[in-house]
C-alpha cells in the first residue's frame, strides 16, 4: 500500500508527523514522502524550523493508494501552483483515500478535489476554504466518500486513526492508537475556536504571523 505524503517549505510539521506516525504502523505500508523536488524542506520559519527530506519529486510519484496533505503558512503560495495542483489532482484519480490535515485542505479545494464538498481546515482559515470552492464545517474529522479532512494540526492524528480503521478495521487503529499511547489530556479547555474568547483568538493569530 502506497501512502504519498507531500512535503514542502512553510510546512506545519505535525501536519505530516503526526498522521505519518500512525500509518506508517499500517500492515503493508509503504511511506512515499514527496516533494515538488527531492531533497530537504523546512518545516516552520527560521529558528523553529525543522528540516524534512524529500525522497521523491512530484515526477516519480504517479499513483498512491493514500495522499496525505498537510499544511502550515506554506499552502498559501502553493494554491496558485499550477504543477502541484495538478499533480494533487492526477493523485486523486488514483487513490482509495485522499486526505489533508489543517489548510492542506485549501491545497485539495485548488486542484479541484473538493468542489461543493464538505470539508475541514483549521479555524483561522475557514472562509478561504469557501473560496476556493469547498463547503467548509468546523467538525474535527471529515469523511466524504474516500476524501477525509482533518482539522487543524493535531486533528491529523485523528484522522490518521480514522484512515487506519477503514483500511485495517477497527481494531488495528485501537492497537496502533495503542502504541502512540494516544489518550489526550489538555492541560486547557482551549481547543477549538468555538471555546475561545475573541482576545484568545486574535493571541493566536498573532503567534502564527510572528
Amino acid at each position: 500500500m502506497d501512502i504519498a505524503i507531500f512535503v514542502f517549505d512553510d510546512m506545519t510539521a505535525l501536519d505530516a508527523i503526526g498522521p505519518m506516525e500512525v500509518v506508517a504502523l499500517l500492515p503493508g505500508a509503504e511511506l512515499k514522502i514527496v516533494g515538488k523536488q527531492k531533497g530537504q524542506v523546512r518545516a516552520g520559519k527560521g529558528a523553529r524550523s525543522l528540516g524534512i527530506v524529500a525522497d521523491y519529486a512530484l515526477g516519480d510519484v504517479t499513483a498512491a493508494d493514500v495522499l496525505i496533505v498537510p499544511g502550515g503558512t506554506g499552502t498559501r503560495a502553493l494554491v496558485n501552483d499550477d504543477a502541484l495542483t495538478s499533480w494533487i489532482k492526477n493523485i486523486h484519480a488514483t487513490t482509495r483515500w485522499t486526505t489533508s490535515v489543517c489548510t492542506g485542505a485549501l491545497l485539495l479545494a485548488a486542484a479541484g478535489v473538493l468542489n461543493g464538498v464538505p470539508a475541514t481546515t483549521h479555524w483561522a482559515a475557514m472562509d478561504l476554504l469557501k473560496k476556493l470552492g469547498a463547503v467548509p464545517t468546523d467538525r474535527r474529522v471529515v469523511e466524504e466518500g474516500k476524501i477525509i479532512t482533518a482539522a487543524g494540526v493535531s486533528s491529523g492524528i485523528d484522522m490518521g486513526l480514522t484512515l487506519a480503521a477503514k483500511i485495517a478495521g477497527e481494531d488495528v487503529a485501537k492497537a496502533i492508537q495503542l502504541m502512540i499511547e494516544y489518550d489526550p489530556e489538555p492541560p486547557f479547555d482551549a481547543g477549538a475556536a468555538s471555546k475561545a474568547s475573541p482576545e484568545l483568538r486574535k493571541l493566536a493569530i498573532e503567534l502564527i504571523s510572528s
